[in-house]
């Protein structure tokens, strides 16, 4: 069973551009469908199941290109994604993105990570399409 999906896209932006863009946890409602709005470490996260209000942490380091989140639900379950930057030119960069599995039971796992997945890819697209204009 899968448990996790990688995916990429090539951004006509600077690789600078793309990177001061990700770390900004508040650019997160312009390309990532779940995120309604986010205020310092907390982020509300709608869903065709509901909204819920997550701790919201950012670790990014410039001198490796990455851009990882950690998000705490109520609950204490903590779901991560993890991603990375790299120059492809002067005004190209490429985004590579990590889905990990949800924290959900097992037997919603497979279907849970492939609908982030197409998710994830449209996601990718709405990214490319801000940072490149």
């Amino acid at each position: 069973m899968k448990t996790f999906d990688v995916q990429s896209i090539e951004i006509n932006a600077p690789c600078q551009k793309t990177f001061d863009f990700l770390k900004d946890a508040a650019n997160l409602p312009k390309w990532a469908h779940a995120f309604k709005e986010v205020t310092g470490d907390r982020a509300l996260m709608q869903t065709p199941q509901g909204s819920v209000e997550v701790g919201l942490q950012v670790n990014a380091s410039q001198e490796h290109g990455t851009v990882d989140w950690q998000m705490t639900f109520p609950d204490g379950k903590v779901a991560t994604a993890f991603s990375r930057v790299v120059g492809a030119g002067e005004e190209k960069s490429l985004y590579f993105f990590v889905l990990t599995a949800p924290p959900v039971p097992l037997e919603q796992l497979e279907g849970a990570l492939e609908q982030q997945s197409r998710t994830l890819r449209e996601e990718l697209a709405k990214l490319k399409s801000v940072l490149s204009a």
